[in-house]
């Protein structure tokens, strides 16, 4: 009967780390899509960034020397 005992508290805990596990892979996997998104708006700033400097250097006149 104590093998019984022990294998149904290893069991028990098994059960709590594997809820705590999921919880944190839920954690991981909200906070990895936030950071998806804050790449793609920075790249897009980036990108019109580099499209306003590209216009503004066709309009800007030359420099005399």
């Amino acid at each position: 009967m104590q093998e019984l005992e022990r294998i149904t508290a290893r069991r028990s805990e098994l059960d709590t780390l594997a809820e705590e596990l999921a919880k944190q892979l839920q954690e991981v996997q909200a906070e990895r899509e936030e950071l998806v998104i804050a790449e793609r708006v920075l790249n897009r700033l980036a990108e019109q960034g580099r499209a306003v400097e590209g216009a503004a250097a066709t309009i800007a006149p030359t420099p005399a020397g």
